[in-house]
């Protein structure tokens, strides 16, 4: 292939991605259609398949992009806070992802709505994105937690991100064991309050 025709590829492939993202942003993941992505783009239904394999490695595409964001916006939430208590960073760092969440609901789903697994065929440049993400977590809680090992830790890590997580998910989707999106602050501070009692 010739350094055009590779141009032109990565090119159609930001196009398609950008159309994607504004129209699961607008409308949610079930909203997205190939037909449709393809004419937001400009360009014919199977050029699509010529950039992609399918529709989902799309949605792959674009949820890359939305951790990267996500966590960009965790990281800067604490950037001038390197002298704030780790406790007090992860409920900092909590509240930014719910903000995040909050507003950005359609793409925020999208990163847990699309069906895969961590030992199907996951884009290594996509399971960075996610570690990236949980690094920002595992800094202040390696902090807290200094004798624990880096398995134990990335546990730890994994079971504080899933129950932020939930919070955020009951809060926003108001599920009747959920609160108030007011009050969702409020649940994830006590939460991880309790992180940073140490026996």
């Amino acid at each position: 292939m010739s350094e055009k025709s590779k141009q032109r590829k990565l090119v159609l492939r930001e196009r398609l991605v950008v159309a994607a993202e504004a129209r699961i942003e607008r409308a949610g993941l079930a909203s997205l259609r190939a037909r449709d992505m393809a004419s937001d783009a400009g360009c014919s239904l199977g050029a699509i398949y010529n950039v992609f394999e399918d529709l989902n490695a799309v949605v792959m595409a674009v949820n890359g992009r939305t951790f990267r964001k996500l966590g960009t916006v965790v990281a800067n939430s604490v950037a001038d806070a390197a002298s704030i208590a780790p406790t007090q960073r992860l409920i900092i760092m909590s509240n930014a992802y719910l903000h995040f969440a909050a507003e950005h609901k359609n793409l925020w789903r999208a990163l847990f709505d699309l069906q895969m697994s961590s030992d199907g065929m996951v884009p290594d440049w996509y399971l960075a994105a996610l570690r990236d993400l949980f690094q920002h977590i595992a800094e202040p809680l390696a902090e807290i937690f200094p004798d624990k090992n880096a398995a134990d830790l990335d546990l730890m890590t994994r079971a504080l991100f899933s129950s932020v997580h939930g919070i955020v998910l009951l809060g926003l989707e108001n599920r009747i064991s959920g609160v108030p999106i007011e009050k969702v602050e409020m649940m994830i501070s006590q939460v991880l309050g309790e992180v940073g009692k140490k026996n």
